[in-house]
C-alpha cells in the first residue's frame, strides 16, 4: 500500500494571509525608514549586497531540500521496486469516421 506524505489536503489560506501581512509590514517599514528607489539602487550596486541577494535564497533552498530529505528518510521505508505498478485498464478503442 502506498504511504502518502500528507494524509489530508492542507489549506494555504493561513500561509497566504501571513505572507501578505509580512510583505505589507516590510513595505511599510521601508517607507518609514526612508528607503527610496535611488538609495535602493545605490545599495544594490555594492558587491556585498549582490552576493547576499544570490546566496540567501540559495541557502534557504538547500536547507529546505535537506529538511525534506531528512523528513522522508526518517519517516520510514520507501516502497519496494518489486511492487508491481498499477496498470490502467485499456479502454475499448473504436475508429472514428474516415479512419480504419
Amino acid at each position: 500500500m502506498h504511504k502518502s506524505t500528507s494524509p489530508r489536503r492542507k489549506s494555504f489560506k493561513r500561509f497566504a494571509i501571513a505572507t501578505t501581512l509580512l510583505l505589507s509590514g516590510g513595505a511599510a517599514a521601508a517607507l518609514m525608514a526612508g528607503v527610496t528607489p535611488a538609495t535602493a539602487a545605490n545599495l544594490a550596486a555594492q558587491p556585498d549586497a549582490q552576493i547576499a541577494v544570490f546566496m540567501v535564497p540559495l541557502t534557504i533552498l538547500v536547507v529546505a531540500v535537506l529538511y525534506e530529505v531528512a523528513r522522508i528518510a526518517l519517516r520510514g521505508t520507501l516502497p519496494d521496486e518489486t511492487t508491481p505498478t498499477r496498470r490502467r485498464p485499456l479502454r475499448h478503442w473504436s475508429p472514428i469516421q474516415r479512419e480504419g
